[in-house]
Formats: structure tokens, C-alpha cells, sequence
């Protein structure tokens, strides 16, 4: 069951993830048009507001595939001589207090989101005025994405426990390796 769930969501995650790389090439495009406006046209009001919400759909939805790529930060000084049982070991506890933490996100940003959609439509305080439901829903989005993604790492790391070949743990190798997860 866990070796299930892990191959659907990796495999769901690294879709989107490869889909949303390409969210670089929006936000240059909308950046590149601010620029010309401001040199040749009238400034349009809309292209920092919407390259930030451009930004922001890349960070957050782009965030399970980088920690299903073990693209995240990691204090190498101790981990990288250990065995891949001692990291499945310590990754297991420490994935812990992230799922701990997106789930309060989850809950505060579902309220966030509620709230904008209660008060007929919360806006931004801009002059562009946009309402702001649409990022709060990506924002969630990838929140509850990197929910699954996390606890599909921790059951990586059970698995690992019991035995079971999840590919390797090394960041350079996972890349290129599709494992059996």
C-alpha cells in the first residue's frame, strides 16, 4: 500500500514539477513586456503584481518536486558519511516536523483562502486591484501537494527501514535513478 501510494504521488509530483519548471520563461516574458511598456508605452499596472503571483505558483508548486528530487538544504556535515539506514532513520523523524508544519500551513492558509473568498472577493491594495482568491488556490495547491510529497518521503524512509529498495538516498544519484518507488 505504501509502495503504491509512493509511486502515484512521486509520479504526479514530478509531472506537475516538470511542467512548472517552465513557469521561468512566464515570469521573463511578463518582466520583459514590463520593461517595454515602461520604455516605449504607458507602464502597465499589472506586470509586477502578476510577476509575483508568477513567481509564487513556481516556488510553491515547483516545492514537491524539489524534495522528491532531495533538491533541499541539507547539513552535510554528519549525513553524508552515514549509512542510508541511519539517514532513512533520521529523515524519518525529521520529516515528521515537516509534515507537522505543512499541515498547519494547510490550516491557516484554507482559512486565508476562505476569508478572501467570504468578503466578495478580497482584493490587493494596488491599483491593479486583483483579487487574490486565484494565488491563494495555487498556494494551497502546492501546500497540499507538498503534504503529499512529504508523507511519501516518510514512508520512502519506512520502507528503507524494512528493507525495501527505494533507490538511492544521494541527491546526485536519485536524478538519474527511477528506483522502485
Amino acid at each position: 500500500m505504501m509502495q503504491r501510494y509512493v509511486r502515484l504521488v512521486d509520479r504526479m509530483n514530478r509531472w506537475i514539477g516538470r511542467v512548472v519548471m517552465y513557469g521561468i520563461f512566464v515570469m521573463m516574458g511578463i518582466l520583459l513586456w514590463s520593461s517595454i511598456s515602461k520604455t516605449f508605452f504607458l507602464p502597465s499596472l499589472w506586470t509586477l503584481e502578476m510577476a509575483q503571483f508568477a513567481m509564487v505558483a513556481y516556488y510553491i508548486l515547483g516545492g514537491p518536486y524539489a524534495i522528491q528530487m532531495g533538491s533541499n538544504v541539507r547539513m552535510d556535515l554528519l549525513y553524508g558519511e552515514w549509512s542510508d539506514r541511519r539517514k532513512a532513520q533520521i529523515d524519518a523523524i525529521t520529516v515528521l516536523f515537516l509534515i507537522t508544519y505543512l499541515v498547519f500551513l494547510l490550516w491557516g492558509g484554507w482559512d486565508s483562502f476562505a476569508y478572501s473568498l467570504r468578503y466578495g472577493g478580497e482584493r490587493s491594495p494596488t491599483a491593479w486591484r486583483p483579487y487574490l482568491w486565484p494565488i491563494k488556490a495555487i498556494m494551497l495547491l502546492g501546500i497540499f501537494l507538498m503534504l503529499l510529497q512529504a508523507i511519501s518521503e516518510l514512508f520512502k524512509d519506512i520502507l528503507r527501514l524494512m528493507g525495501h529498495d527505494m533507490g538511492p538516498k544521494d541527491t546526485d544519484e536519485a536524478e538519474t535513478h527511477e528506483g522502485t518507488a
